[in-house]
Parts: structure tokens; sequence; C-alpha cells
């Protein structure tokens, strides 16, 4: 199965704050992944290419890096995902930002099931968390997405 999968929002901050927090991800001063509700964004070298880690049960290296700019992460596991997951920043004007993350994989197997009942779900409230995440720290903000009924099920049923 073909998967497509794109979240994007634009922050009201000047693009060299939203570097600043971008280039924390994956640091233990990470300020853009959210690690009061999810697994921590782990990888063994940082962002640097070749670096090897994940969240969770998914696991990934770094294949492309752009600092300041973006990140890809090739998927190793689950073994049916076959493709790439990629965080990008860019200046929309002086004061605005533009955050984008994209998965772009094939699923095979019993994964076509995991991503499409699960890990689908659990990532698309993943991913709003830190854009949240990263919006209220740096426009003081306060927004909180709320996580719809299927992925509380989810997290209830992993505790």
């Amino acid at each position: 199965m073909n998967v497509i999968n794109v979240h994007e929002r634009t922050i009201a901050s000047p693009l060299s704050k939203v570097q600043a927090v971008f280039a924390t991800l994956a640091s233990a001063k990470d300020l853009m992944w959210p690690v009061k509700q999810w697994p921590k964004m782990k990888l063994n070298q940082g962002l640097e290419v070749g670096s090897r880690g994940g969240h969770g049960p998914i696991r990934y290296f770094v294949d492309a890096a752009i600092p300041g700019e973006s990140v890809q992460f090739r998927f190793e596991q689950p073994q049916g995902f076959h493709g790439v997951h990629r965080f990008t920043i860019k200046a929309v004007d002086d004061q605005h930002t533009h955050l984008y993350h994209i998965i772009d994989m094939q699923t095979r197997g019993l994964d076509i099931l995991s991503w499409s009942l699960g890990i689908r779900w659990l990532h698309d409230a993943l991913l709003e968390d830190a854009f949240d995440q990263v919006e209220n720290h740096l426009c003081g903000t306060r927004r909180h997405t709320e996580w719809n009924w299927w992925v509380k099920t989810l997290r209830r049923a992993l505790k």
C-alpha cells in the first residue's frame, strides 16, 4: 500500500527561532518532540547523516540532512515500512515559518494493517502534538490539539 501522510503548520515566528528549536530535535534538550506524551526520539549521533535510532517501536536512520532546513529518516522497522519520513522548515516571510512533515512509504504484509489500524492514528496525534509544542514554545500560546477517540483507545490499550 502506498502511504503519503502530510502534516504542516505555519508558525508566527521567524525562521531563525524555528531553526533553533528544530536543531534540538532528538537531543537531551529537545524542544520539538512532545516527550511528555510520547516515546522520546533517540538518535545515536544526533541529526547527522548515518545516525540511527527511532521512537517507540519505529526504527530509522538519518539518510539526508540540511542543517536548519530539513532532515530525512529512512525506515528500518517495522520491516513492512519501506520509505522515509522528513521534517522541513521554510520561511514564509520575516515573521512566519512553515513546518512540514511527510511520510512517503510503501507498506507490505501485516504492516499494512498495523499502519492502517494503529500507527497512522498515533503518528498523526504525535505530529500535531509536536507542532503544538513548537508553536506554544515560540509564540506563548497554549494550543492543544485534541486526540480523537481512537487515539485515546489505542493509548489506553498500549499502557
